[in-house]
């Protein structure tokens, strides 16, 4: 079993290079090293236990996708920003080495907030980190949406969509949809809908251990988690969203802050 994993999309010929690097510089310190791409097919992926650190070399796409991987398997992962801005993103490509070596030696991981996901088709969890959307199946038709939070109905949206988002994807969809963005450290869900019609327009924040139930009325809907879409839904069908019960274990750089990370989103938006 390897002792750090790298993943990465096949066509990002510069992650692929960084890790090679990484891997040779390690290798030299007793480190066992394996790269997944993540496009590849599950069963040929490594080896992954709880111990193993995921490192995920890319943009926030990247890591989502790594950190489903890594939650799956209960182990740790290491947000690098080869991207642009990256919201989620912690470790500049320059530090991968030095920030690697301590996280192998000197764990500090922070535990993020993840979603289980309830589809009527097959009742089996699905995972989320950022969030889950109700959509509209077609252009030119808004989903109507009525919303529960355990058994008690709260508000019936006529809406682009209704989403569900954790603190961590706060400062995602949910922040481009008029949402607030949320401390990472608060054990809440926010649901807010997405361009609503003649309705209330403001999100409603929730404690983590509720459950929230999307039923899609009239026309029926699509569900999306974390940009992957997980099927649709009928008139009268919900999707269920909880808490998972096991957390997204992210090693903790002690460079995020997300005042910076607002303001500096904020300028390359009108740039």
């Amino acid at each position: 079993m390897a002792d750090l994993v790298f993943t990465t999309f096949k066509n990002r010929s510069d992650a692929i290079v960084l890790a090679d690097e990484v891997a040779r510089q390690l290798h030299h310190e007793g480190v066992t090293t394996a790269v997944r791409l993540l496009d590849e097919d599950a069963d040929v992926a490594p080896a992954i236990g709880e111990e193993t650190l995921v490192v995920s070399l890319g943009g926030d796409g990247t890591f989502l996708k790594s950190a489903r991987l890594a939650h799956a398997h209960g182990a740790r992962i290491l947000a690098v920003n080869l991207g642009r801005l990256g919201f989620l993103l912690s470790v500049p490509s320059s530090e991968v080495l030095d920030d690697v070596r301590r996280a192998l030696r000197e764990p500090s991981t922070v535990d993020r907030l993840a979603l289980d996901i309830e589809m009527p088709q097959d009742g089996s969890g699905q995972f989320a980190l950022n969030e889950v959307v109700l959509e509209r199946s077609s252009a030119g038709h808004m989903v109507r949406v009525r919303c529960y939070v355990d058994d008690e109905e709260f508000l019936t949206y006529s809406a682009d969509g209704v989403l569900v988002a954790t603190p961590t994807g706060s400062t995602g969809y949910n922040f481009s949809a008029g949402g607030p963005v949320v401390d990472r450290d608060l054990e809440v869900m926010v649901l807010t809908p997405v361009a609503p019609h003649f309705t209330i327009d403001r999100s409603i924040v929730v404690s983590g251990d509720r459950t929230i139930r999307l039923v899609s009325q009239s026309r029926g809907g699509v569900v999306v988690a974390d940009g992957r879409t997980l099927g649709s839904l009928a008139a009268g069908e919900a999707v269920i969203v909880k808490p998972s019960a096991r957390p997204v274990r992210v090693e903790d750089s002690h460079r995020y802050r997300l005042g910076d990370r607002l303001r500096e989103g904020l300028r390359e938006g009108h740039a």
